[in-house]
């Protein structure tokens, strides 16, 4: 929607209506704009705090304890998978294991249509589930490509963890969003990364994929099949994200306590063998496995025509980081041979 916001003239905003109700044209609105002062490529828009002329109703009592966003302004109120109120409790009770079940860990939201794209490429009929924790964007609402790839039928559905919400279900943990993307949705195998956005400082442990190598535990524990997805890139201006990225040494390297699959993609030519070069320093933690690229590039541009979602990372698009998303293809296809 578009708003305007005294001389500032007129902004992009946007509004949750299961939270705030939905703004009609000519309504004053209550705006959090912290994301246009800072400038953020995503996420950068006005946020609606609440129509004030209009408020929304009160929600209709029904299950559902969980808060989530707790105590903000915001919290919302949902029936999570695992609580007491929920049909699936008892399923989930005493559950503990995801019976092999693959579950690729990857950085950023940008690595899910990649991965999709290489896994379903090998294997069209496999149902992956989305598992975002609460690492990025909080409402899983937020995500354009969430909803693009539901309606293309390549994501089956979406869990959200942790304070994130907004998904088919959710869940008050990773681990009981894995077990319940298994047990309740009958996952072959599940993406699991943060939503849009992506928090970094620069320093070694100060950014939110931190998270991913705990990822990693929590599908070992459960006797899942951890598939580390790295983060690779060739366009990235930074020193610490060209070639195999910081956030991926440290979060599988030094996070990450159980063993996973890490597949290398086979890039050729002198990048190809930087790449494999800083990989090499996970191999006594992981299971290294080199993965070819050949007819990637193809499935990716196919996925982007079909599926409506345009492969992007940090604005550039395929060809302007193709590294970037080869290696999470690679990581989609090597899940593929697991299955």
């Amino acid at each position: 929607m578009d708003v305007t916001i005294g001389d500032d003239g007129d902004r992009r905003a946007l509004a949750y209506p299961a939270l705030v109700g939905r703004p009609e044209p000519g309504d004053t609105v209550l705006l959090n704009t912290t994301a246009l002062a800072l400038g953020l490529g995503t996420g950068g828009y006005a946020m609606v705090v609440a129509v004030p002329d209009r408020l929304p109703p009160d929600p209709p009592p029904g299950p559902g304890h969980l808060v989530k966003a707790r105590y903000t302004p915001l919290q919302a109120t949902v029936l999570g998978v695992d609580e007491q109120d929920s049909p699936h409790h008892a399923l989930l009770a005493d559950a503990d294991s995801l019976t092999g079940m693959p579950v690729i860990v990857a950085d950023l939201h940008s690595a899910l249509p990649p991965i999709l794209a290489g896994l379903l490429a090998d294997r069209p009929d496999t149902r992956v589930v989305y598992v975002m924790p609460d690492g990025g964007a909080l409402p899983a609402w937020f995500s354009m490509t969430i909803a693009r790839l539901r309606d293309a039928g390549a994501l089956a559905a979406t869990i959200t963890v942790g304070q994130a919400f907004g998904g088919d279900l959710e869940a008050v943990t990773v681990h009981t969003g894995l077990l319940a993307a298994r047990l309740v949705l009958d996952a072959d195998a599940v993406v699991l990364a943060q939503g849009p956005g992506n928090l970094g400082t620069g320093t070694r442990w100060g950014y939110s994929g931190v998270t991913a190598g705990e990822a990693v535990n929590a599908a070992a524990v459960l006797s899942g099949r951890p598939v580390a997805s790295l983060r690779v890139s060739e366009g990235d201006a930074r020193e610490r994200h060209q070639g195999v990225s910081h956030h991926s040494l440290t979060a599988y390297g030094r996070v990450a306590l159980a063993r996973a699959d890490v597949p290398v993609p086979e890039l050729g030519g002198p990048f190809g063998e930087r790449v494999a070069a800083q990989a090499a320093a996970l191999g006594d933690r992981h299971t290294l496995t080199p993965v070819g690229v050949t007819g990637l590039h193809d499935v990716l541009a196919a996925a982007e025509q079909d599926w409506g979602v345009r492969m992007s990372t940090m604005g550039r698009g395929l060809d302007e980081d193709l590294a970037y998303f080869l290696t999470a293809a690679a990581a989609g296809r090597h899940t593929a041979s697991l299955l």
